[in-house]
């Protein structure tokens, strides 16, 4: 025992003189938890537009400070003549043009309704079903607080309530899954890296002919990572919560222990990926082909499974971060307890038994 714990020592000794793979571990988690938490975003901020107003009115210029005071929207200018739309369009200025029709407040007033035209740059479809989905929002609003937009024949009036997000702000879709892709590269990666680079260098039949025993060695090289990649869950959920606002309402301790078997499961995958690489370089690249992509792709981190065919969205089934995200999410924003995790966490366990199996018995066959 004495044996094992001064080999976990020595490996944490050999992680900590390495400066680059203190930059793996540590580094590049907090800057993907950054760039993905601030960058990448499925909410508009800031979009710049432009305003044909030609009624001029008092109602016309309320709508247009409404649209502009909402947070979402830039005013990059105002057009003269139908003519000017289709240039700013082409010169890239803005994402939308807001046209007023002439003699606007009289119609609203004679008639009980009025145009306001929307015409967006759909170049980019996603983005312009949002802007036209944002501005008609807003303009609806400040209709029905004028008492002037007919509810239906049974006046029913519809209220939206977004629950565990209101602000649908991104972070809370992004950093979950941020986790998962960082727990899933640092301990998988640096796990068959770090046996792998014994291999290349010869020094695994040294440790074969040490009084140490397989397994132990296995679990001596993969001790260090299974405390450091607990720590970088600790400090993403940390920055999450300070940085994004993200919240924890559920048990911390469950957060805790979810992310352990993850990492528990990562690393047996390493160990995996490992057995079939001779150097490397092999177990960096099926690491990042075999890990990264899908943890991206069919986790439902950034696209949502319900929208995949459904030969990808079986697929997606065994892909650990699926399972590992759901169960995240809803002990951080929903609360939830054990009883409604269940099946996540009994997935996770089961995967995480067949690979440290596989990895451990395909590890000693390799051996021999």
């Amino acid at each position: 025992m004495k044996r094992f714990l001064g080999f976990i020592k020595k490996e944490f000794y050999h992680i900590f003189r390495d400066f680059r793979t203190l930059m793996v571990l540590f580094g590049i988690p907090v800057a993907q938890v950054l760039i993905f938490g601030y960058v990448i975003s499925n909410e508009i901020k800031d979009v710049k537009i432009a305003i044909f107003d030609q009624s001029k009115d008092e109602v016309t210029q309320q709508i247009s400070s409404k649209i502009l005071s909402s947070g979402y929207f830039l005013l990059d200018r105002n057009l003269s003549s139908q003519k000017e739309i289709e240039p700013v369009f082409k010169a890239g200025y803005v994402r939308e043009v807001v046209v007023f029709e002439p003699d606007f407040a009289k119609r609203l007033k004679s008639e009980g309704k009025a145009t306001i035209q929307l015409i967006a740059d759909a170049s980019d479809a996603n983005i312009a079903n949002q802007v036209v989905s944002y501005t008609s929002g807003i303009i609806f609003d400040y209709v029905k607080l004028l008492n002037m937009e007919e509810q239906g024949a049974a006046g029913i009036n519809t209220e939206v309530r977004m629950m565990y997000n209101e602000g649908l702000e991104g972070a809370y879709m992004f950093v979950p899954g941020t986790i998962a892709l960082v727990l899933m590269l640092v301990s998988a990666m640096m796990t068959s890296i770090s046996i792998a680079r014994e291999k290349e260098m010869g020094n695994m039949e040294v440790l074969l002919v040490s009084p140490l025993k397989p397994i132990q060695i296995i679990f001596g090289k993969v001790m260090p990572y299974v405390v450091l990649s607990f720590v970088n869950a600790v400090i993403i959920i940390f920055l999450g919560h300070i940085v994004f606002g993200l919240p924890v309402n559920g048990s911390l301790a469950l957060l805790l222990g979810v992310n352990i078997l993850f990492i528990l499961l990562a690393l047996s995958v390493g160990i995996l990926i490992s057995t079939v690489s001779n150097s490397q370089l092999v177990a960096m690249f099926i690491s990042a082909f075999a890990l990264m992509m899908p943890t991206i792709l069919l986790s439902g981190f950034i696209y949502p499974i319900e929208n995949m065919p459904e030969v990808l969205q079986w697929l997606s089934c065994i892909m650990p971060p699926r399972w590992f995200i759901s169960a995240i999410r809803d002990i951080m924003f929903k609360g939830a307890g054990l009883l409604y995790i269940w099946r996540e966490v009994t997935i996770l366990t089961a995967m995480t038994v067949f690979f440290i199996a596989m990895s451990i018995r395909k590890f000693s066959v390799r051996l021999e």
